[in-house]
């Protein structure tokens, strides 16, 4: 009987494996390829899914370990998302929310659903940073002149 190249990934050893030979693949621009990088992307999205391993952290944690990950530094963003060092510097500090574009962008490099970057998490806004535990964190209010 003839052995599989893949199976279902039953570790993180595998599952590390598989990502790396994935990522090697998409980069090779092989065209002949291209089923194997399907059925790459399925096995390792049904292990994502299983075991929950993008949903447990908010976007922008998830988006500092994925630089880790890939030794990467805040201006290394710089081209990928087509943003300024500060704009980056402001979404890596819970400053400024993602974009669709830049959560497509991020998906798209990364090689992950967009859901992963696309959930609500808290930000800091400077405006309002004295109220600490206020309701009103991270809002803007525009007091009109009485007139």
């Amino acid at each position: 009987m003839k052995t599989l190249k893949y199976t279902v990934i039953k570790n993180r050893e595998q599952y590390d494996t598989y990502c790396n030979i994935l990522e090697g693949l998409l980069r090779s621009n092989d065209e002949k390829a291209e089923e194997e990088i399907e059925l790459l992307t399925l096995l390792i999205e049904k292990w994502d899914k299983e075991h929950n391993t993008l949903e447990d952290q908010d976007p922008i944690t998830l988006l500092k370990s994925m630089m880790a990950e890939h030794q990467m530094k805040a201006k290394d963003l710089e081209p990928v998302l087509e943003l300024s060092k500060g704009t980056i510097s402001k979404i890596l500090n819970y400053h400024k929310g993602l974009s669709k574009d830049t959560i497509r962008k991020l998906s798209e490099y990364f090689m992950v659903s967009q859901e992963a970057f696309n959930r609500p998490y808290k930000l800091i806004n400077a405006v309002n940073r004295h109220f600490r535990n206020a309701s009103l964190m991270n809002t803007r209010k525009n007091i009109a002149e009485a007139g």
